[in-house]
């Protein structure tokens, strides 16, 4: 019912005097007489400085219209004030609203802040994640059509010995950002298409972060990826709200700014010089990289969350009547920091730390694995075959022993794998989940909860910690495994179709 509502506010709403505001648009309508549309090349470029926000006095209603993944605990960070107080400036949204929808026309009550940067917007936030509009993009087969170094560039990374676009490859997959994206970061910050010399020394920093143990192409970009997810989740869901520029001076993203370009700011307030910052981040930065390379980011919309988004139904990752613990509350899906997409369990095992078990981890929802790796699947839950559209769920810490394979379709309830230490880093034997939509990671709290059978995750100040709450009843996310961390699954039993232990079903 919400977003056959939302949808049909917007559509009236585009009939009526808003008509201007009902567009996806590049950059905040208040700012659009700044913007010459007609560049060349399609960019955007600015042909006068960007005038200062006012200072609005406290409470003031200002307009704004909703950008693919807006959540009002997101806006209400941003904007600097409360969800209770977009409510009611706003009576049309219903109170179980998840996701805006792109275009949706709002007032939101701002309490000022100083030092707002740039309202220039870098590239839209579909762009960003590795979604559908990266399906049919082959890192390799544009290298190898384009000129200069990275083409015949090759490095030894993750065990392997990889080309350079091997390494975009692992890294887009593994972060889910866009590989369009980490190639014109490559291509603005050492001219990987357009000059034929890598210079020694790029070589080492290619990247320009001279952070210890980030030595080359692969490492640099994998700081890189967890970097620029700390900026887009954490301007996503309103945490991030400022960060210091090269100069040492504050810096807070503009209230209308979207993740995306929020993203870059931050990715390049941590190597650049301040002139250097402000160049990357305008319209012959970054920007201009990207559009040589593949096109005006801005020409077609690339929205990639609609309204009012909903997760399918969920069971726990385990068998039922099975009691797991609950080791940990909202943490990062992939990397450091954010996103606090992921949740931890762990059967109940004799003694603590990593342990062999035959107990089985299990689907939480019917779908295709389409990736497997060194003690992860990923579960496709619309059966399309790509990670990069619709809901997939992400496991990690699957023994590599009966694991089910990349092809294997699997009905709710049934054994994906044993949960282990494998794959990344851990203290003791569980399964690690998360999800992802159309490419983005979700958080597990907050507007759109990571809910199982009926379970609520919510999160603490703290990673890892947090709860599950389902009817007044509350379980306390806690390593200790102890009485009031376990939860047992009520699912209906199913046929576990155990695979042997060659990982055949």
């Amino acid at each position: 019912m919400t977003q056959k509502f939302f949808s049909k506010f917007v559509w009236l709403s585009c009939l009526g005097l808003i008509v201007a505001s009902c567009a996806t648009v590049a950059n905040d309508p208040l700012f659009d007489s700044q913007i010459d549309q007609g560049a060349e090349g399609g960019v955007q470029a600015e042909v006068e400085a960007i005038p200062t926000r006012p200072a609005y006095e406290p409470g003031t209603l200002v307009e704004y219209i909703a950008q693919t993944g807006d959540t009002l605990p997101g806006l209400a960070g941003r904007f600097n004030t409360t969800v209770e107080e977009i409510f009611a400036a706003n009576p049309i949204i219903p109170e179980d609203a998840t996701t805006m929808p792109p275009g949706f026309p709002m007032q939101i009550p701002i309490y000022y802040r100083s030092f707002w940067g740039s309202s220039f917007q870098i590239i839209p936030d579909g762009l960003f994640v590795n979604g559908p509009a990266q399906v049919d993009f082959n890192a390799t087969s544009f290298a190898d059509s384009q000129e200069g170094w990275f083409k015949d560039f090759n490095e030894s990374a993750a065990q392997q010995f990889l080309s350079g676009a091997e390494i975009v490859d692992i890294v887009s997959t593994n972060f889910s950002i866009s590989p369009r994206l980490l190639l014109a970061l490559m291509e603005y910050g050492t001219g990987a298409f357009s000059s034929s010399q890598f210079d020694a020394g790029q070589r080492q920093y290619p990247l320009s972060y001279e952070g210890e143990f980030y030595e080359g192409v692969y490492l640099q970009l994998v700081w890189a990826a967890n970097t620029l997810n700390n900026g887009y989740y954490g301007w996503r869901t309103g945490k991030l709200i400022e960060f210091d520029q090269p100069n040492g001076n504050l810096f807070r993203p503009d209230p209308w700014q979207n993740s995306a370009s929020v993203a870059l700011q931050y990715f390049y307030s941590q190597t650049l010089s301040q002139e250097a910052f402000e160049q990357a981040i305008g319209p012959q930065g970054l920007q201009a990289s990207y559009a040589t390379l593949f096109g005006d980011p801005w020409a077609e919309s690339s929205d990639h969350i609609g309204g009012s988004l909903r997760q399918p139904e969920l069971r726990f990752p385990f068998v039922p009547d099975e009691a797991w613990s609950f080791t940990g509350g909202p943490h990062t899906g992939w990397g450091e920091g954010a996103p606090w997409a992921a949740m931890d369990f762990a059967p109940a095992l004799e003694s603590q730390g990593c342990l062999d078990t035959d107990i089985w981890a299990t689907a939480v929802a019917a779908g295709l694995v389409v990736r497997t790796d060194l003690g992860s699947a990923v579960l496709d839950l619309d059966g399309d075959g790509e990670e990069g559209t619709g809901w997939v769920i992400f496991y990690l810490h699957l023994d590599s022993r009966g694991r089910a394979q990349a092809g294997d379709f699997l009905e709710a309830g049934q054994a994906i794998g044993h949960p282990s230490c494998e794959g990344g880093s851990s203290t003791g034997t569980h399964v690690h989940v998360a999800r992802k939509y159309n490419g983005e990671w979700m958080p597990a709290a907050g507007a759109n909860p990571f809910v199982m059978e009926g379970w609520e995750p919510h999160e603490d100040q703290v990673v890892y910690l947090g709860r599950l709450t389902k009817q007044g009843q509350s379980i306390i996310a806690c390593t200790c495994s102890d009485a009031n961390s376990f939860v047992v699954s009520r699912a209906e039993p199913v046929d576990l179709s155990i695979p042997d232990d060659e990982g055949s079903q």
